[in-house]
């Protein structure tokens, strides 16, 4: 019975957040920061219905500098809410062209400023990607993408894929990794308090002086990194208290 209330609510939620959405990309469309205060219309209200605890660890996102790649691990749909409160200033989001299908929010997706790459079109997609290396190198914006470029339902890190690694070394702007704990399939939806997660962002990688050929040892490099962050949260939620407090943000 609460998970039937909560979905209601949530695709209540969903829908009043993309009318106010698409209002503020009207009033000021393509805006990088549109992203931000979007992600926050989204997340606020859905992590306090889904009772969903979040401890946010993320000072180098904080601080991350002006333009950088931001990489995270994608586990499911909820990532929209659950990473929503921790999205930094001027960073837009890459997403594949059929998000724009999607009512409201593929409208308010396009008017954030994101970008939607046509993943079965290779010319266009590169298009698109030498487009989002200006941006990084010209437009003091960074980007975040989910290197796994599908959802992992909560298993293992899948392979990365290379787009938004030749993007960071093509712009020579350092990536941030932003690593959430194994939550998916631990939630429970049908309970007051659903869970607890953990999010924690590691220290800029700098790709400066870096050439294509040194692209797959800095992939390994960071998918290793995010695997055992990942696991080490993972293991601080299984043995420590449950956590208190409403979610941090980041302003």
């Amino acid at each position: 019975m609460l998970f039937l209330l909560r979905m209601l609510l949530m695709g209540l939620h969903f829908m009043i957040a993309g009318v106010l959405g698409v209002v503020l990309g009207i009033c000021r469309p393509f805006n990088p920061d549109n992203s931000r205060y979007c992600a926050r219309l989204y997340a606020v209200p859905a992590m306090w219905l889904l009772r969903l605890r979040v401890k946010a660890e993320v000072d180098s996102l904080r601080t991350k500098p002006s333009s950088c790649v931001i990489i995270a691990n994608h586990q499911s749909n909820y990532d929209l809410f659950v990473f929503g409160t921790v999205v930094p200033y001027r960073t837009v989001c890459i997403g594949k062209k059929s998000l724009k299908w999607v009512p409201l929010f593929g409208q308010l997706f396009w008017l954030a400023g994101n970008v939607l790459i046509d993943r079965g079109n290779a010319h266009k997609a590169r298009r698109s990607m030498l487009t989002t290396t200006h941006t990084l190198q010209h437009a003091d914006t960074s980007i975040w993408v989910f290197p796994e470029g599908t959802r992992n339902f909560g298993e293992t890190l899948l392979p990365f894929k290379k787009g938004a690694f030749q993007m960071a070394i093509a712009a020579g702007v350092p990536i941030v990794q932003v690593c959430v704990s194994t939550y998916v399939k631990q939630m429970k939806l049908n309970r007051w308090n659903s869970g607890d997660i953990l999010i924690r962002s590691l220290p800029p990688i700098p790709t400066k002086g870096l050439t294509m050929d040194d692209m797959p040892l800095l992939m390994q490099t960071c998918r290793e990194q995010m695997r055992d962050c990942i696991e080490a949260m993972d293991r601080e939620l299984q043995t420590a208290p449950a956590i208190t407090g409403e979610p941090r943000r980041i302003c």
